[in-house]
């Protein structure tokens, strides 16, 4: 299975901002012991690069490990010379998205509008990340797959366990989730890491169940 089926297949992407050099580890096993495999560690995050480099070394296959928040092309060659695999933009960036393809790394742009999302897809895009999702909610996915069936959609933005589901009923591929999964702003304890892996089963439980719901319309 390549790294675009993994991502889909997983379902959702934890976004964890913040972490820390001390902590990234744990909370990365605490994901993936929860079957959450794919993370985004973002690149506003200090020392970012030792953090990626960190989660890749120890976890290896077990995870696929990107950086998020990828705003040129420059930032997108040290995290995928770090070891991500994936890179997660806000926007459309066209240099960035083909230095990630060059490289050989799944490009993820943010895009908003129709013409974004078809822009970004054209240019090379693996996926497409709609962002902010929760403006206009599931049925703009839904009304997004009408005229572009074709372009694989993951969403962010204001998702949680109440209405992560709706977006994968709506079309979304899979779905990237923050702080409402990953709040590095709690101390990172035991308790914690525990309510985390139980965090990760739920949404993970969620997606499998929209995705069934979703095969029998």
């Amino acid at each position: 299975m390549n790294l675009t089926n993994e991502i889909q297949e997983n379902g959702i992407v934890a976004v964890i901002r913040g972490a820390l050099p001390s902590n990234i580890v744990a909370i990365a096993n605490a994901l993936k012991n929860g079957g959450v495999k794919t993370l985004e560690i973002t690149v506003e995050t200090p020392r970012v690069l030792d953090l990626i480099d960190k989660v890749c070394s120890e976890l290896q296959d077990e995870v696929i490990v990107g950086a998020g928040t990828v705003l040129d092309p420059e930032t997108a060659r040290s995290a995928i010379m770090a070891g991500a695999k994936f890179i997660f933009s806000p926007t459309v960036n066209i240099e960035t998205i083909k230095l990630t393809k060059r490289y050989g790394a799944v490009s993820i742009p943010g895009a908003f509008t129709p013409t974004e999302i078809l822009t970004a897809y054209e240019n090379g895009a693996d996926f497409v990340k709609v962002f902010p999702a929760n403006v206009f909610g599931p049925h703009y996915i839904k009304d997004i797959h009408g005229p572009l069936p074709h372009i694989p959609l993951i969403v962010t933005g204001g998702l949680d366990i109440s209405n992560v589901g709706l977006y994968i009923k709506a079309g979304a591929v899979a779905a990237g989730i923050g702080s409402s999964l990953v709040n590095t702003k709690k101390q990172i304890t035991e308790d914690y890491l525990l309510e985390l892996e139980r965090k990760a089963t739920d949404f993970v439980t969620v997606v499998k169940e929209a995705r069934q719901t979703t095969s029998k319309l």
